[in-house]
């Protein structure tokens, strides 16, 4: 079984800045960094001219590490305490669905474990300790 567990730096409109930063300060290699306005358009959640350019998500490499960034979407302010998460990866979407449904059991379901257009199954929880995780499974999405 291969489960990974990544710090997920969640960051005002300044995860472009920290990771530039990261890049001089740590020697970090940017492996993958997507802004809002180059991911598939979903009408459901329209982005605003002043979103597009912000980072949707992104990940460095840092020695033998790995950090995953993302800008807040429009609206949805940081809560103290919110700036880091963890990601839990695995390449088996049952596993994520029984610890997403582990994590949630006293805690509160930020988004459901869904098939996404990056992922078979993609879902955040904060669990009872106000710890928040994103689950997510290596793969491509069925659609």
């Amino acid at each position: 079984m291969s489960v990974r567990l990544t710090p997920y730096l969640v960051l005002p409109g300044t995860a472009g800045e920290a990771i530039a930063f990261y890049e001089k300060a740590l020697d970090a290699q940017v492996l993958f960094k997507q802004t809002f306005g180059e991911m598939p358009a979903n009408p459901e959640f329209p982005i605003g001219e002043e979103q597009k350019h912000l980072v949707a998500h992104a990940m460095v490499q840092v020695g033998e590490s790995q950090l995953m960034f993302s800008d807040t979407d429009a609206g949805r302010p940081i809560q103290l305490g919110d700036q880091v998460t963890i990601c839990i990866t695995t390449k088996d979407a049952s596993l994520s669905k029984r610890y997403f449904e582990g994590l949630k059991d006293g805690g509160t379901v930020i988004m459901d474990l869904h098939e996404a257009f990056f992922s078979p199954a993609y879902g955040q929880v904060k669990d009872k300790f106000g710890v928040t995780f994103h689950l997510f499974t290596e793969g491509e999405a069925m659609n």
